[in-house]
């Protein structure tokens, strides 16, 4: 029988095994996770999941696996490929053979340069695991120490102060967001940080990350010392490609697939966030995506091309983060663009529309209340995605609706 193997339980590699029943796979599937627990949502680790005691949010429950005739193999890590036999081995040295392979490895937190391996007082945030040791500490009259001014950041900053926690966040270039986020969106965020008490501090560097005395000990390159009860580094992610490396696939910002998620290995597949894929909507620029609708889209994506049909990635990527009752949406990739226009919508919602030099829609950007941006912003990748040349007027004014836009 033909044998299906995907390694990396993650968002992906469920969605992945999932999608490959629904389109009719009879074959075997393994699924096959390090941790010691089924696939789960990590969104809400940074946000509702850190402030929530009652665990993980599961893909789906034992019995889904079951009914679905998926093996799910978790708290075993793939230690090794060999691409000629087509096995893999895994940390209880057994090995799997596989007809077709699929990597959903994912990514890693980053760690601190110089910082002490498994301190208390200094963690990273990519389990629930770590979730849980965060929520422990972000309790009144504790102080929360957060590097890195990235969505993690931003939001475990705002989950902490929601809990009572005291919160300095230290991040060493000009301003929060700078990656992705516009600098008027990325203000805003960090004036109603400010405003609901966390101390943000820009432009300053550190010099040593160490503990002692039961904390967590920051020296920055002004001399100043932060003391806190825990430090978090949100510093971003590297994505896991140490076993593609041990097996000689191609690796470029994570293992390199082509445009339908093939690797350079004979029947290995890629998806998610372990992997670097060219958009063609983007000129077949290569890139690599941490999005959980990345992971779900690829995820299905891997499955058909798992089954021999040869679909392309066509997607336009998309990330979304809550903070406090403000959500921020983009649709797009903003770089190369130079033009941008503003549009208001009610309750003090906006968008910000990002225009190459041919007047091309490349990237959408919008925040405000709740889903105040949810509509336009899907309305924008539409248009992004149909490579459309909208009038820029009509962009911009708030009585003119997009979906006009989108006939025309």
């Amino acid at each position: 029988m033909v044998h299906f193997v995907i390694i990396g339980a993650g968002e992906c590699g469920a969605r992945a095994a999932f999608a490959l029943r629904e389109k009719g796979f009879s074959g075997e599937i393994t699924l096959v996770g390090a941790e010691p627990l089924a696939p789960y949502e990590r969104p809400p680790l940074s946000k509702t999941g850190s402030a929530d005691a009652t665990g993980p949010k599961f893909i789906a429950t034992a019995e889904r696996y079951a009914e679905n005739d998926i093996r799910l193999l978790i708290g075993l890590e793939a230690r090794d490929i060999d691409t000629a036999s087509k096995t893999v081995t895994l940390s209880d040295d057994t090995s799997l053979s596989y007809d077709r392979l699929l990597l959903a490895t994912g990514a890693s937190a980053r760690s601190f340069p110089g910082a002490p391996e498994g301190s208390r007082h200094i963690r990273a945030l990519r389990t629930h695991h770590d979730a849980m040791a965060l929520r422990d500490a972000m309790k009144p009259g504790r102080h929360i120490a957060i590097i890195g001014g990235g969505f993690i950041g931003l939001e475990l900053a705002a989950t902490a102060r929601s809990l009572g926690a005291d919160v300095t966040l230290i991040e060493g270039l000009e301003r929060v967001l700078k990656r992705g986020v516009p600098e008027e969106i990325a203000h805003l965020l960090a004036e109603r940080h400010r405003a609901e008490g966390v101390d943000i501090r820009c432009g300053v560097s550190i010099e040593a990350l160490t503990e002692g005395s039961g904390k967590a000990l920051i020296r920055l390159s002004t001399g100043e010392l932060i003391e806190a009860d825990l430090a978090l580094v949100g510093i971003g992610a590297r994505p896991n490609i140490e076993i593609a490396e041990r097996a000689g696939l191609a690796i470029d910002n994570g293992i390199a697939v082509d445009i339908n998620l093939q690797t350079s290995a004979p029947d290995v597949f890629a998806a998610g966030d372990c992997c670097s894929f060219p958009l063609s909507i983007y000129g077949g620029r290569r890139v690599r995506l941490e999005s959980w609708r990345n992971a779900q889209e690829q995820g299905t994506l891997a499955a058909a091309n798992l089954l021999g049909l040869n679909e392309a990635i066509s997607a336009v990527p998309w990330f979304w983060s809550d903070q406090y009752d403000m959500t921020l949406q983009i649709s797009g990739l903003a770089e190369g663009a130079v033009r941008h226009l503003r549009r208001d919508l009610a309750g003090g919602a906006f968008i910000l529309f990002h225009l190459d030099a041919d007047g091309r829609l490349i990237a959408a950007s919008g925040i405000g209340p709740g889903n105040a941006v949810a509509r336009d912003i899907r309305l924008a990748e539409m248009l992004i995605a149909a490579r459309a040349h909208p009038n820029p007027a009509a962009l911009a004014a708030s009585d003119i609706k997009l979906k006009s836009l989108l006939a025309a």
